[in-house]
């Protein structure tokens, strides 16, 4: 039997479950009538009530269809009655333009802070309010709502619900969600876009796309902030409010198609000019004119709404032609956000019904997918230019390497070169002063009428060695004392010439100058005497001459002249450069090149004169290279000295006929 007392239990369950709609009761209330009254002389409920020409309205009401042109008051009287007696009644509006009071009966529940301008703003704010039972009566009750508004901002009474207060109470945090937190998120998320991407132009001013696009965010965040204010201030008045608010969003026009059209890679020349121009007097329209031209002959808001529409069309077909992932989702996101946008237009302006308009949905998301996008082809650039650099390391390390390498062949070749100016240097040396001994050496045997005692052989070998012996301390040593005198410097070089030139039959005559005008420094000493003893060397081998005249003299104060001219049978100056000149004309001239002076020569048969310049200056003019020394064709080079009688830079050569000596 214990199946039938489960049985009969579950019976009497389904019994009740089936009775209990039967049995409860709706205490919803019911509202009797809803009645306007346009009127800015009654201030309380009692002065209303004594108003004639009451009109039956539907709510949500907009009173401008009723009284045109109406600014300032309007009193809404809904009766209705109570359907549970001693149940607790609540009240919940979703919204009224521009600002309001409430009454219960003749008790006031509410009232906005500002009912003259500048009104305050209930426009997008829902109201709650649990009814006092001290307020109700028994029988009929009347629920007073007096709106102040302006005609040219579609004043009116939004939806007013009354109830139970549990169930006003989800509908009113819905409405809330609606109409405040989702405008207050979407103003969130597009300060922090604006900002974020407004620092990322400012980093690369370059990329244009994130500078629209932060300008277009902001100006967002700006619209957004009108839905949130409960205010006017720090407007002053309901309508300069409103003139800002457009301002915004002619500015918002703009930013969205420059955006769009940059992150597109678009020009339209003529169309920006267009746009600039038309976004210019927009704007100046919205400031002078007045209101009723800005919305009703030049419906301005509207011609924006329409350049945001067309732009979000063309740009779809723009990202079918390109193919690009990047624009298929940016155009993706445009469709999206232009449905809402018209079905939020036609609802603002009750083309159609509806309870909440569905911007503050989708604009978070869709700015969260184009931030997305952004972000993504800021990722692409960074990794272009991640590339980019990586690629430039690699080429600088492989430059640096090839550097490297030309670096050792340079510095192997320079170092061959240097060997190879040594080498010169060293041969050079050799011939100016052993060759010149030798030479002498073999002169002095020529002329030799009998056979050459050993004394004779050995005091000639000894001459050689102390040749020698100059010439590789001279050559090893920089730091070689300057002699104190012309003729301290000349008397070796004297001694050793003026016997040969004696058994030669040939006359010398030495013109030097006691003291040194300008001393001259170690290295020039020394070119100067391998220049004496290459010049009297040739003088014994190739001249036949009788006379010889050496002669030492500064013929400016910055040159110092060294001259030798002797009576021989001379030579074709141009002959001679044009075949090539010999080792020891080389000699002479690379070493006058390296000390910055000059080698002058000219000849005729009779007159012979070779004169070296050198500054007095003591500064080396550098040294000369290979190349200079081996393939120098011209006599003439270097550093120009002064004429002879009067210091010129540019002089003329000394011909023979100018030469004093010999005579």
């Amino acid at each position: 039997m214990a199946w039938l007392r489960h049985a009969s239990r579950w019976l009497l369950a389904l019994a009740v479950l089936a009775g209990l709609p039967a049995w409860a009761q709706d205490c919803t209330p019911r509202i009797l009538s809803t009645q306007a009254r346009a009127s800015d002389t009654a201030a309380t409920p009692a002065a209303a009530a004594l108003l004639q020409g009451w009109e039956d309205v539907t709510l949500p009401d907009r009173w401008t269809r009723r009284w045109p042109g109406h600014s300032g008051a309007v009193w809404y009287r809904l009766q209705w009655q109570p359907t549970c007696a001693g149940q607790p009644v609540a009240l919940a509006l979703r919204s009224m333009v521009m600002a309001g009071e409430v009454y219960a009966n003749d008790d006031l529940l509410w009232r906005d802070r500002h009912l003259s301008e500048p009104l305050s703003r209930s426009w997008n704010l829902p109201r709650y309010w649990l009814l006092p039972g001290s307020a109700l009566r028994p029988g009929t009750n009347t629920l007073w709502i007096r709106v102040h508004g302006i005609a040219e901002q579609t004043p009116g009474l939004g939806e007013v619900r009354l109830g139970e207060p549990q169930a006003l109470r989800q509908w009113f945090e819905d409405s809330w969600w609606n109409q405040r937190t989702l405008f207050a998120m979407n103003l969130v998320v597009s300060l922090v876009l604006a900002l974020l991407f407004a620092f990322a132009w400012l980093q690369r001013p370059a990329s244009k796309a994130f500078g629209w696009y932060a300008l277009n965010a902001g100006c967002w965040a700006l619209f957004l902030t009108n839905v949130l204010m409960t205010e006017a201030w720090p407007y002053s008045s309901t309508l300069a409010a409103a003139r800002a608010n457009l301002l915004v969003f002619e500015l918002f026009t703009l930013s969205f198609c420059l955006f769009t059209w940059r992150f597109g890679g678009q020009r339209f020349a003529r169309m920006e000019r267009l746009l600039w121009a038309f976004t210019a007097m927009a704007m100046a329209a919205t400031v002078l004119l007045p209101w009723h031209w800005i919305d009703g002959a030049l419906p301005l808001g509207m011609v924006c709404f329409a350049i945001i529409c067309a732009t979000a069309l063309q740009f779809p077909v723009h990202a079918w032609r390109t193919r690009q992932p990047l624009h298929a989702v940016y155009a993706a996101c445009l469709l999206a956000f232009l449905a809402v946008g018209v079905h939020d237009m036609l609802l603002l302006h009750h083309a159609i019904t509806g309870t909440a308009p569905l911007v503050p949905y989708t604009a978070p998301l869709t700015m969260i997918a184009l931030s997305m996008v952004l972000g993504r082809q800021f990722v692409l650039n960074m990794r272009r230019v991640e590339h980019f650099n990586q690629e430039l390391s690699d080429s600088v390390a492989r430059a640096c390497d090839e550097l490297a390498g030309t670096l050792e062949r340079e510095h192997a070749l320079a170092l061959s070169h240097s060997r190879l100016q040594e080498r010169m240097q060293l041969a050079h040396d050799l011939h100016d002063s052993l060759g010149g001994a030798l030479v002498r050496s073999i002169a002095m045997v020529e002329q030799a009428g009998s056979p050459m005692h050993n004394r004779q052989f050995l005091s000639m070998l000894k001459l050689l060695r102390d040749d020698l012996r100059q010439m590789i301390d001279s050559s090893t040593s920089l730091s070689v004392a300057v002699p104190a005198s012309p003729l301290e410097w000349m008397a070796p070089l004297r001694h050793r010439f003026a016997s040969l030139f004696d058994e030669l039959d040939i006359q010398s005559e030495w013109r030097i100058p006691p003291q040194w005008q300008q001393p001259p420094g170690a290295l020039q000493c020394l070119a100067l005497t391998r220049v004496v003893e290459e010049a009297l060397t040739n003088v014994i081998k190739h001249s036949r001459a009788q006379q010889v005249c050496i002669q030492l003299q500064w013929p400016d104060p910055q040159w110092l002249m060294l001259r030798i001219t002797d009576d021989g049978v001379g030579f074709d100056v141009a002959a001679v450069q044009r075949a090539g000149m010999g080792v020891g004309t080389r000699s002479m001239q690379a070493r006058m090149e390296r000390l910055g002076g000059m080698l002058d020569m000219d000849s005729e048969p009779g007159l012979t004169m070779l004169a070296a310049w050198l500054p007095t200056d003591l500064a080396p003019r550098g040294p000369a290279t290979v190349r200079d020394i081996s393939a120098g064709a011209q006599v003439r080079v270097g550093a120009q000295p002064p004429e002879r009688q009067a210091p010129s830079p540019q002089p003329e050569p000394v011909s023979a006929q100018s030469a004093p000596c010999p005579r």
